[in-house]
């Protein structure tokens, strides 16, 4: 019964009417909140229809409805809201007509539509919000919804009033389609009524939907609906739900390629690099220590990194895909992403080298057609080897590496003259992102642990472990080290502690850390008998394995991939001196699991009044398959379990 009104609601709403006498029959047969577990309300439709012109603008007439089926779903819909970007878009709420329970209706007064400024970090780009009040509502009642947009997602340069709206590769039409939901979804349908001479490509990913094309005179319309989406079922650490999840992807655009040329195209055309004799005498005086090719780009690229402010307010003309040009940068020294890629670009060319903008996406899989799937802007250089290498300023404000490995596993759309298809930068070995700790210590007949620990770091691993520093204030530096061991254990006394040459202005070397330590009451003493953990197996510095935060509750069949921040190598090493006459009541430990994903090696053994722990953990990837998960979780279980399995010393 349910199928079949949706197959008539979908017919209806390509026009986006809706009779009374259709609503309250089709809510009637819908169900309450037991027909749909998990759920605080439900989408009895979600439908769109595009109407695209030739110049690629499109107009999106939008018709949903939410039936209330918990006190949670009336909180959740209390207020209408639908975010846009004034820039490049225009929206308008047409009609909201509440249908409450008993049968009546109520249509809500458009003159009450609000529209505010969006809720804003870091980017203040001038998003909006247009809000309207549903006021009280109760489990059964429904909101219907009729809204009207256009334009797109991303503001380019702005013209005229119309022209703003049109998508900034000018005559291409692309959208990007979610069909999945967190609440249950009877019906969705998504409707495109293109000109025919704009071939139109697409693929649904990740499952099936219904799919026709037409032909009206000199128009196509393309139509996707599918029906019963349950909810997405997720996993801890699992990756983004658009990797997963059902989604339609469509453009016009030929390949990546046309794409790549397009985004090169663009900025030379606004002249965003050209740097001005400021910055090139700027350069000319940061250049003066370098004596190679690497010592001019790490130079460049940390600079840029470390001293300009990510902070994203709106410049008017240039936001987008054009990025803004080497004068305003340099003047204002703040900016997003974009920002800080075309600036180290102006850089990079005063010195001399050939390098251009790339586009990326920052925490989801770009899939392999050319909608526009990116969030990020990075730069690109080519250097003396003939190749393009990537430079990420945003991602590495006071870390070692000038392409953060947090983004391995990434694709990437570099915009240079000739084109380029789209790329994923490679793994990067666990060994160039190691943390190593080696400790020495003396355990007391009272208790009390004397010792020394040695910790030094690479990489992402390294900026985890500098955190500790360049993350607080120099007069907190002190404090935040001896956190590290108060958390182990409340009365643990620093001795000493030497962290080298500065962590924010010496960046030329791997962090290096000493302390000397002391900890009363360390060990539990019993008669005859001391318990305790080797304080290098107790999780201390946390921040350097995040591995450890991997919920290794999930079973081994998980159904999605997962991620963790970065590959990593870590190597703990201890030697435990003990009272005379103790002896391990535990037995010699020695565990291995080698697997492709994820490997870890452990031993525990006492070698006369001596104890050595020995542990080496190895993860492959950032982003890994749900096939890998068994062997990731087994190394990582073994480390925790050196944790929570104390020694038992007995004399």
């Amino acid at each position: 019964m349910i199928n079949k009104m949706l197959i008539t609601l979908t017919l209806l709403l390509s026009g986006l009417l809706l009779q009374a006498q259709g609503v309250e029959e089709l809510l009637k047969t819908t169900g309450t909140a037991a027909d749909y577990p998990g759920s605080d309300f439900l989408v009895v439709f979600d439908s769109t229809r595009v109407e695209v012109q030739e110049t690629g603008l499109g107009y999106f007439f939008m018709h949903q409805m939410f039936k209330v089926l918990t006190p949670q779903g009336a909180l959740d819909k209390r207020v209408i809201e639908y975010g846009y970007d004034p820039f490049s878009a225009y929206v308008e709420i047409r009609e909201a007509t509440i249908y409450r329970a008993d049968g009546s209706r109520e249509k809500l007064d458009l003159a009450e539509v609000r529209d505010y400024p969006a809720p804003a970090r870091a980017i203040y780009w001038g998003a909006r919000e247009q809000l309207i009040e549903a006021g009280r509502l109760q489990p059964g009642d429904a909101i219907d919804l009729v809204l009207f947009k256009k334009g797109y997602t991303y503001a380019l340069l702005m013209q005229d009033d119309e022209e703003k709206y049109i998508p900034p590769m000018r005559g291409h039409f692309y959208d990007i389609v979610p069909f999945w939901s967190d609440q249950h979804m009877l019906s969705k349908v998504y409707s495109v009524n293109m000109p025919a001479e704009k071939p139109l490509q697409f693929v649904f990913y990740h499952g099936e939907c219904q799919s026709s094309l037409r032909f009206e005179g000199d128009r196509h319309i393309y139509t996707f609906s599918k029906n019963n989406i349950t909810p997405l079922k997720r996993e801890s650490n699992m990756v983004d739900a658009s990797d997963i999840a059902p989604k339609l992807l469509m453009t016009t655009s030929p390949d990546w390629e046309a794409k790549s040329l397009w985004f090169y195209g663009v900025n030379e055309d606004y002249d965003s690099f050209t740097p001005t004799p400021e910055v090139k005498e700027f350069v000319d005086n940061l250049l003066k220590s370098a004596k190679t090719e690497a010592d001019s780009v790490s130079i460049l690229t940390h600079w840029v990194a470390d001293n300009m402010r990510y902070s994203g307010i709106s410049m008017g003309e240039g936001e987008g895909y054009t990025l803004h040009n080497a004068e305003m940068n340099f003047r204002d020294r703040c900016g997003v992403c974009k920002d800080k890629a075309s600036m180290l670009i102006a850089f990079l060319r005063a010195a001399g080298f050939e390098s251009y903008p790339a586009m990326t996406m920052a925490g989801s899989r770009i899939e392999d057609i050319p909608a526009d799937q990116f969030n990020h802007s990075v730069t690109v250089v080519k250097l003396a080897d003939g190749k393009y290498h990537l430079l990420d300023p945003t991602w590495v404000p006071f870390v070692r590496e000038l392409w953060s490995s947090a983004e391995q596993q990434q694709n990437v759309l570099m915009g240079v003259p000739g084109g380029a298809d789209l790329m994923i930068t490679p793994i990067s070995p666990p060994e160039d992102h190691y943390l190593k700790m080696t400790g020495t210590s003396t355990l007391l007949p009272d208790g009390t642990l004397e010792g020394e620990l040695y910790v030094t770091a690479e990489g992402q691993t390294d900026a985890s472990i500098r955190g500790i520093f360049t993350r607080a204030y120099k007069t907190e530096w002190d404090k935040n080290l001896e956190r590290e061991l108060l958390r182990i254990n409340p009365k643990a006394e620093i001795i000493s502690m030497d962290y080298g040459a500065d962590p924010i202005d010496h960046m030329a070397d791997p962090i290096e850390i000493r302390v000397k330590y002391r900890i009363p009451q360390y060990a539990a003493v019993g008669k005859n008998m001391l318990v305790f953990t080797p304080l290098l197996a107790t999780r201390i510095f946390p921040a350097g394995m995040s591995h450890l935060y991997l919920n290794t509750n999930v079973p081994d069949d998980r159904q999605y991939g997962f991620r963790d921040r970065c590959s990593r190598m870590v190597q703990i090493n201890e030697t435990i001196t003990i009272p005379d006459g103790y002896l391990m009541v535990n037995d010699p430990l020695k565990v291995d699991h080698d697997g492709e994903a994820a490997a870890y090696n452990g031993t525990l053994q006492q070698k006369g009044n001596t104890l050595e722990l020995s542990q080496e953990i190895i993860l492959e990837k950032r982003v890994y398959e749900p096939v890998d998960w068994p062997a990731v979780k087994k190394a990582v279980i073994a480390q925790k379990n050196m944790a929570d399995q104390p020694i038992v010393l007995s004399k």
